[in-house]
């Protein structure tokens, strides 16, 4: 009984990805605010049942615009929450994408299994679980504010985020990018701690994970370049409404 459910984080989180892409700069504050409290407490980050019963709609039915967007609104906003420092929980049924709210006289809706956009979500949503337990940088440092910094929190006018999760010892960082708008960003300069190579590890908007599997580099040589103050940076094709996770592999 050491943890506690960080509802601040829940709360602004879904108001922004319920917002309309173009809307999101208006309530952009809410995808960063959770960062200047994170550390204070030993934080959960929960999606629960109480936010998919009651007339609030599933977590699939509170994404904005057409079928593709609703899944790739889903598949960022779970991808946002394991790479955010806290811990994790994913009440049941979220993984599937299921279309109702939660009935406690039902089962789940398992033949959504049998549709393709559904099993792609489940199996980001296990891809995930793999990246965040193989991944010293995503968990080691998830309770210390040196585990956790901003590469960029202010662009809301392309809508993309970026910040670096770190492993004990300043080693091994992840970068992650999160283009939250409905545009591809198609050169796009990702700021990063240092040059070489550096390898996209996972893509929610893959084509196993039911994305549109827009022609993405799996990696590149980050470049000498002055971006958010940063001396190195690697362009990349950004998918939109994607997140991105990046490893440095020549340290």
């Amino acid at each position: 009984f050491d943890q506690k459910w960080n509802m601040g984080w829940m709360n602004d989180t879904l108001e922004a990805m319920s917002a309309q892409p173009a809307a999101r700069r208006d309530v952009w504050d809410r995808l960063t605010f959770s960062l200047l409290y994170a550390h204070s407490e030993r934080f959960v980050l929960p999606l629960s049942h109480d936010e998919v019963v009651h007339g609030k709609r599933s977590l699939l039915s509170k994404m904005p615009g057409s079928l593709e967007e609703r899944f790739a609104n889903l598949r960022g906003l779970l991808a946002l929450q394991w790479l955010h420092p806290g811990r994790k929980l994913l009440f049941m049924g979220g993984e599937l994408g299921q279309w109702g709210e939660w009935d406690h006289d039902a089962q789940l809706d398992w033949a959504l299994h049998e549709v393709e956009r559904h099993r792609g979500l489940r199996l980001l949503v296990g891809d995930l679980n793999a990246l965040y337990r193989g991944t010293p940088a995503l968990h080691a440092l998830d309770l210390r504010p040196e585990g956790f910094e901003w590469l960029d929190c202010h662009d809301r006018k392309r809508g993309v985020l970026s910040f670096l999760r770190w492993a004990p010892g300043w080693t091994r960082p992840v970068a992650v990018v999160a283009n939250l708008s409905d545009r591809v960003h198609p050169r796009f300069p990702v700021p990063l701690p240092w040059g070489g190579r550096w390898q996209v590890r996972l893509n929610t908007d893959a084509a196993e994970y039911g994305g549109a599997g827009l022609p993405v580099v799996t990696g590149g040589i980050a470049e000498p370049a002055c971006v958010q103050g940063r001396d190195w940076a690697l362009e990349l094709v950004l998918p939109r409404l994607a997140v991105l996770v990046l490893t440095a592999t020549n340290q």
